[in-house]
């Protein structure tokens, strides 16, 4: 599998070299075949490169299944819920962790912790509660902080710095063009850049999520959603959405969304995710597009749009400062036969030496000792808006029925933003009474 070949713009400063040797728990399992499971993509084939250290060091072989992210989720969990032991280590999303824990597929973390010395404390509190913790907050433990991440943008660096376009720009705003500082401002380039010719061709303003079938345009909607102050309950656990999924904020959010949509991005584009977004970018259709920080090392490395032909920026505010939160955990699969075997790569896994090669290879390391390095913010140029980023991040629900909840929204928006179906008021109001009987029907209401 092709290693990702990850451009930082300087090294991180005290970052240990990949051939350093990083120690073991003292008590290695007997060797074994491990199979880690995860989505195929980037970060997938820098964690292959990463783990031959762990081969050479421990004697274990590891394997992987990687499968692709339309068809992660549906393997993943019919997997799990089968009992299967395809998967030693699983690299789940984080809305797997409430369904992982009560349900039995996870191990639980928390006594293995202790005894090797793992500390909580030593990773970013935004992955710990979202990728590791059930019930949410608490000191139950079901994975380890894998990989951070988050919805974010990317520009045409060369065309916003173009004097022929800036005065264009300015002309028909009375401002400069610079990133957006907000949601309503991204709005406005993005149309400024619709269907404009530029060396010969028509350009597009962004490329967004739209997708229906598994989860884009709920993480899409939502950095429009948080960024308006969108809140899934009136307080924490007490499923209380009346209100607030649906209050005025909300509706003037989602309104924002179907414009940007409709006004703003190339044509046809009603069934785009992850991968249409990076075609769009790429084949130069688009000034501006939004996809998780996962991908910025593979863009940034791009021959073609990478470099200085490229900059990106963190999901803008309107009313506060929010991004949609992506990345994973990874847990110990509980009907594996090889837990001992498991454990022991998370143990090293876990170590400050490592998590700073992650980072080095394209991975998104959420320890401290890595995002606090002081050299970490200059190491790429995105790695200062990942900090950012994560320092707003949001979630969907985490609970085990979260398929129901996330089919839900995904119908919901979808019918609104792209099928042109009723109002956002319309829309979230049968929101609230679609997730108010998923609710009910677990006895949670």
């Amino acid at each position: 599998m092709k290693t990702l070949k990850f451009m930082a713009a300087t090294a991180l400063t005290g970052a240990i070299g990949l051939t350093g040797a990083v120690g073991l728990p003292a008590t290695a399992a007997q060797a074994e075949d491990l199979t880690l499971c995860w989505a195929a993509w980037d970060p997938a084939n820098a964690l292959v490169e990463l783990s031959k250290q762990f081969e050479e060091e421990s004697g274990h072989t590891m394997n992987f299944e990687f499968v692709p992210w339309p068809n992660f989720a549906d393997r993943m969990l019919n997997e799990l819920n089968s009992g299967g032991q395809l998967c030693d280590l699983l690299i789940g999303d984080s809305q797997w962790i409430g369904g992982g824990a009560e349900n039995g597929h996870y191990v639980r973390l928390n006594d293995f912790f202790d005894n090797e010395g793992i500390s909580m404390d030593d990773f970013a509190p935004a992955t710990v509660y979202a990728y590791s913790t059930w019930p949410k907050g608490s000191e139950n433990y079901y994975a380890l902080p894998a990989m951070g991440d988050a919805n974010g943008w990317f520009y045409r660096r060369d065309w916003f710095e173009r004097e022929d376009i800036r005065a264009a720009y300015m002309a028909e705003t009375g401002q400069e063009l610079r990133e957006p500082q907000t949601q309503r401002e991204l709005l406005q380039i993005a149309q400024f850049f619709q269907e404009r010719e530029i060396d010969g061709q028509t350009r597009y303003g962004a490329a967004i999520f739209t997708e229906r079938g598994s989860e884009g345009i709920t993480m899409g909607a939502t950095g429009a959603l948080y960024a308006w102050g969108f809140q899934y309950e009136s307080e924490p656990g007490s499923y209380d959405m009346q209100g607030v999924v649906n209050g005025p904020n909300a509706v003037e959010a989602l309104e924002f969304y179907k414009e940007l949509y409709e006004t703003a991005t190339p044509p046809g584009y009603t069934d785009s995710y992850m991968g249409e977004s990076l075609d769009a970018f790429k084949s130069g259709q688009v000034a501006m597009a939004m996809n998780w920080f996962a991908f910025f090392p593979g863009l940034y490395a791009d021959p073609d749009i990478g470099g200085d032909t490229i900059d990106f920026f963190v999901n803008p505010p309107q009313e506060v400062a929010a991004s949609t939160l992506g990345g994973q955990g990874i847990s110990v699969v509980s009907y594996s036969d090889k837990q001992d075997a498991a454990l022991e790569y998370i143990a090293w896994f876990a170590q400050p030496e490592v998590q700073a090669q992650w980072w080095e290879l394209g991975g998104y390391s959420a320890h401290n000792s890595v995002l606090n390095d002081p050299g970490f913010v200059d190491s790429a140029p995105f790695a200062g808006d990942f900090l950012e980023a994560m320092a707003g991040v949001q979630d969907f629900w985490q609970e085990p029925a979260y398929a129901e909840l996330l089919l839900a929204m995904q119908k919901r928006l979808h019918d609104y933003i792209v099928a042109d179906q009723g109002t956002a008021q319309e829309a979230l109001d049968l929101l609230v009474e679609d997730w108010t009987e998923v609710f009910e029907d677990e006895g949670l209401l």
